[in-house]
């Protein structure tokens, strides 16, 4: 085991979810929910299509409330929105109206204390980490689908969450520029190290990415397995070719297959 997966263990709890069942009607979503995000963690959630992934990241995220159990982050319990938790979905959700770097300054609006000038700075900064310096004047209609969700996760960078939960957030992207986002997403994460919970149906993407993969049961969702990916960091295209990366897939593919 490397000193890398032992600190994956030993990483304190930074989200909780803790007994959650979740039904719509009739329709039970999520049953019986166990699962803990720790401090700086990548975690990745897969599973087949309706398996209540995209539910149980609103729960987290508190666009939703549980049936019964609960959701806490940092030991307080999830009761609603906030900003120490930032979303990403597959669409990137811009304002089309305003620019690239208006955008950013938008969601900083309701930082205290900070003035015009600041939210400015703020926003350039998190543009040049997901590598949009020169496009700040750029409004979504004239950004590629990856460029829109570069702006998308500078928006939820700039306010300094302690965990960052996304949704599908390459799903609508070409093969090529999905590679390019999953790098860019490493190498921000490498340099931010918040939490990340990442919704995929991509086992390949949640492989490459996570420090572990938590494999979900047809609905009603709960957690059937979770993999520990032992894999070195920081990562390159190269590691998808090694046997270490092909035995992850190849063993959660088998129980996503086995239901």
């Amino acid at each position: 085991m490397t000193s890398e997966t032992l600190e994956t263990l030993a990483r304190e709890p930074k989200v909780v979810v803790s007994g959650v069942t979740k039904r719509f009607g009739e329709v039970v979503a999520l049953s019986d929910v166990e699962l803990t995000l720790g401090d700086r963690e990548f975690v990745s959630v897969v599973g087949a299509s309706g398996c209540g992934k995209s539910t149980l990241l609103s729960l987290i995220a508190g666009l939703d409330a549980p049936t019964t159990g609960t959701t806490s982050l940092s030991g307080h319990e999830i009761l609603g929105p906030g900003r120490d938790r930032g979303v990403v979905f597959q669409q990137a959700t811009l304002l089309p109206w305003l620019s690239a770097l208006d955008n950013v300054v938008f969601a900083l609006e309701g930082e205290e204390g900070l003035s015009r000038k600041a939210r400015v700075e703020r926003a350039r900064e998190v543009l040049d980490q997901v590598g949009l310096t020169g496009f700040e004047s750029s409004y979504p209609a004239q950004l590629s689908g990856g460029m829109q969700q570069r702006v998308a996760l500078a928006r939820s960078l700039s306010y300094g969450p302690e965990v960052l939960l996304m949704d599908e957030p390459f799903g609508a992207l070409d093969a090529l520029t999905r590679r390019t986002m999953q790098e860019l997403l490493t190498q921000v994460w490498e340099q931010n190290r918040m939490t990340v919970m990442l919704i995929t149906h991509d086992i390949e993407e949640a492989v490459f990415l996570s420090d572990r993969v938590v494999a979900m049961t047809p609905r009603p969702g709960k957690v059937a397995a979770e993999f520990a990916i032992d894999l070195p960091r920081p990562r390159d295209p190269e590691v998808l070719g090694s046997p270490e990366f092909h035995g992850y897939y190849s063993q959660i593919l088998e129980l996503i297959h086995r239901g």
